[in-house]
């Protein structure tokens, strides 16, 4: 272990002192002291003047309000719900009826295979969507979260199949069933992925290819949509060019993607009216067309999206928009289409608009742009709730995720995700330049997932909603069959252009895997420095404090100040803390660790949101800060927040041992009046004392720069993963900058861990 480095932000005089004082970090006096009103001064002199026993250094990062919930909607908030998944979740699978038909068939289709074609696509609506997600799938989310990885942090609570982030580890409800109350068979089950490291590789792997083949979908489907309606203005003019469709998709494109910070709920009022009649275009359409009386997994694609997107809009509305108004539309549309072209086969070339009754060509071509723009919200949308997800369980460096609504919790906005996939659409979109070659490229994913679906559903099927395996069997086999014959014609697509979203989903699993390994390798890195204070400090007979003989014994100076430590993980003691202790044998008079914990919710009320504890040390609090997304607490006065949370919890505790003291004597609870003789250590007056004392002479706001190197004599494979994992991690972590605190009063601390 390397000698820790330790310099001031804002203040280069006094990075250059600290080593040559014996390890005493200078602390100055501040301006603005605070001074203590008389009304504090009152409310001491009534306290009981006597020792209080150390708490539970962990009593405050356990509380089952830290659990992420579903959200529970009125009926008004439902329907709502259900008009603004419209917007977002059918854009995409509502607009497959303008390129069905057309990436199905190379020539116009006989009757026979025109009416092969219908029963298909009818019962891969009914069967795929329909019955698999809408009335299965959805009900396999997590906590209100949808999508494969979803599932997979979900069978993750009920059995052992994943390490944690120590962060991370008091905010998961784990609800593992005991196993006596579990049947043979699902016994047998579980303890067979538990046990065997093959099963557990094998799911976390099928949650990141899962992940990232929707990510890759995200690409190609604004693309695809777009492109398909834009190139309808060929059928109004015949002269207009290739070069001038594909430019006029790129421009929108863009634009759409401008448009994603203004929030999902925004967006959804806008889009759902477009939908909407777009739909109803679709469904109107279909029935004219009747009364005249391969392609074909693209009629469900944009379905995986739909299971991602239930966090935004919650599993009922999703049900009620798709089986009250998408499901019947589509069927109408697409019968009509197939009524149409038996009619006229040269229409499947372009089956939308070749099958639009007379005058309503224009509407229909604006309808439809509008609906295909909108098409590109499901996966954009879908791809934020995901990157959100991966990210909560380490599986990617934290970028910023912007909550677009205080009204429904799981609405979110990634930009850099934003950013990157509008690049992407827009380069795909002009390399394919027509729906044919986006369609071969397209379909392989989404079949993967939904097969991905399938599997990890039927292991919550037997774990979480312990039904027998057996009963489980052929459901899942029928449904697997399904999935299998469509994955099957998708991969025949591979060397026509489907080998691109392998490939770029590929990438993106390789990442996510990469990151997490390395994670998983900092946590057992990092576990050596996970202890109670008790561990490495203690008090002496005098008072004073010293390391533990297991780090030399040494006695602990007290630097006059109060120093805030900044607490990431939130559990035992922090990484930062005990380096600096044990490297300079010094430590603030008062010493508080601080520790954010944001909660998916928007805003945690005042009385709720603090919660202080005192450390088995001489002056040492702990103090949790419960937050929601809305909430802004790294404020420059965070030290005077600091301050009135400890001084109010030293105040209350003593209070608290008064009433108790009265109650057990059976007598009315009076104030004992402060001993005029010196103060024991650990009283009630000697704790506000110093705390005032340490306020009123410095704050210093302390965090860490965890540095990492790679153990000597590690092998070829495993240095080169954790080389590049380190410079992932050394390039996408927050800066000091960040903090939003007088910049002259934070030191960083470096230190070295080898992994």
């Amino acid at each position: 272990m390397l000698e820790p480095s330790i310099h001031f932000a804002g203040d280069p005089q006094r990075s250059k002192s600290v080593r040559g004082i014996g390890g005493v970090v200078p602390m100055r006096h501040r301006s603005g002291s605070r001074k203590t009103t008389h009304l504090e001064a009152s409310v001491h002199e009534k306290i009981a003047d006597e020792p209080d026993d150390p708490e539970d250094e962990d009593a405050g990062l356990r509380d089952d309000r830290d659990y992420k919930q579903k959200q529970v909607f009125s009926a008004r908030q439902m329907l709502l719900l259900a008009y603004q998944s419209i917007g977002v979740i059918y854009g995409d699978i509502g607009t497959s009826p303008l390129y069905v038909y057309s990436s199905t068939f190379a020539k116009p289709p006989g009757r026979a295979d025109l009416m092969g074609a219908l029963s298909l696509i009818i019962w891969s609506l009914t069967l795929m969507v329909t019955v698999k997600y809408i009335l299965i799938i959805l009900r396999a989310d997590n906590d209100g979260e949808g999508g494969t990885f979803s599932t997979y942090s979900l069978l993750s609570r009920y059995a052992n199949i994943s390490n944690r982030d120590p962060r991370e580890a008091t905010l998961i409800r784990m609800e593992r069933q005991l196993t006596q109350d579990l049947s043979r068979s699902t016994k047998h089950v579980r303890s067979t992925i538990e046990n065997t490291r093959l099963f557990r590789g094998l799911l976390k792997t099928i949650g990141v290819l899962a992940v990232s083949m929707v990510m890759a979908d995200g690409v190609l489907t604004p693309a695809q949509s777009v492109l398909g309606a834009v190139q309808g203005l060929t059928v109004v003019n015949e002269s207009i060019t290739k070069p001038t469709v594909v430019g006029v998709t790129c421009a929108i494109l863009v634009v759409l993607f401008v448009l994603q910070p203004l929030g999902i709920s925004k967006l959804t009022m806008v889009f759902s009216p477009i939908v909407m009649v777009w739909l109803a275009f679709n469904a109107g359409f279909g029935v004219y067309n009747l009364t005249n009386l391969g392609g074909i997994l693209l009629c469900f694609t944009g379905v995986e999206a739909l299971f991602a997107d239930i966090g935004a809009f919650s599993r009922r509305a999703v049900q009620i928009s798709w089986l009250g108004y998408a499901y019947p539309c589509l069927l109408l549309a697409y019968c009509g289409q197939a009524a149409h072209i038996s009619q006229h086969p040269d229409a499947f070339s372009n089956p939308f608009y070749n099958t639009v009754p007379k005058g309503w060509l224009i509407p229909s071509l604006i309808v439809a742009l509008g609906a295909a723009i909108v098409a590109s919200q499901a996966m954009i949308t879908a791809t934020f709730q995901l990157l959100t997800q991966i990210m909560k369980l380490s599986y990617f460096p934290q970028v910023k995720v912007v909550h677009t609504s205080t009204t429904y919790h799981g609405q979110l906005y990634v930009p850099a995700a934003n950013w990157l996939l509008m690049i992407g659409t827009v380069v795909v979109a002009a390399v394919y330049n027509n729906t044919t070659s986006l369609g071969n490229a397209y379909g392989v994913c989404v079949m993967f997932v939904t097969f991905f679906d399938t599997c990890m559903v039927t292991l919550v099927a037997v774990l979480v909603w312990r039904i027998k395996p057996y009963f489980v069997f052929l459901p899942w086999l029928f449904i697997a069959s399904l999935d299998g014959t469509f994955l099957s014609s998708a991969l025949l697509k591979v060397p026509e252009g489907a080998w691109f979203t392998i490939l770029l989903a590929s990438i993106l699993a390789s990442i996510f895997i990469l990151w997490r390994f390395g994670k998983e390798q900092q946590w057992f890195a990092e576990a050596e420095d996970r202890f109670p204070t008790t561990h490495f400090v203690k008090t002496n007979d005098a008072g004073d404090l010293q390391l533990t003989p297991l780090f030399g014994g040494k006695t602990i100076t007290r630097a006059q100040g109060f120093g805030v430590f900044f607490d990431k993980a939130g559990e035992t003691t922090p990484i930062i803390f005990s380096q600096f202790i044990r490297k300079l044998v010094t430590a603030p008079e008062v010493v508080v660790f601080f520790h954010l914990r944001p909660l998916d919710q928007p805003s945690v009320a005042p009385a709720e949101r603090y919660h202080v504890t005192r450390l088995a040390m001489v002056n040492a609090y702990r103090l949790v800060v419960r937050h929601g997304y809305m909430d802004q607490v790294i404020t420059p006065d965070l030290a005077a927040l600091i301050y009135k949370q400890v001084h109010a919890h030293i105040v209350s505790r003593a209070l608290d041992r008064e009433g108790e003291k009265s109650s057990s004597s059976g007598v009315e609870p009076k104030f004992q009046e402060t001993a005029s003789s010196a103060p024991s250590f650990g009283s009630t007056s000697s704790r506000l004392g110093a705390l005032e004392r340490a306020f009123n002479h410095e704050v210093l706001y302390i965090i860490g720069k965890e540095q990492m190197k790679v153990r000597r004599g590690t092998n070829w494979v495993r240095r080169g993963l954790l080389e590049t994992f380190l410079f992932l991690r050394e390039n996408t972590r927050a800066k000091i900058a960040s903090l939003k605190v007088p910049m002259d009063k934070v030191i960083e601390v470096g230190f070295v861990k080898e992994v």
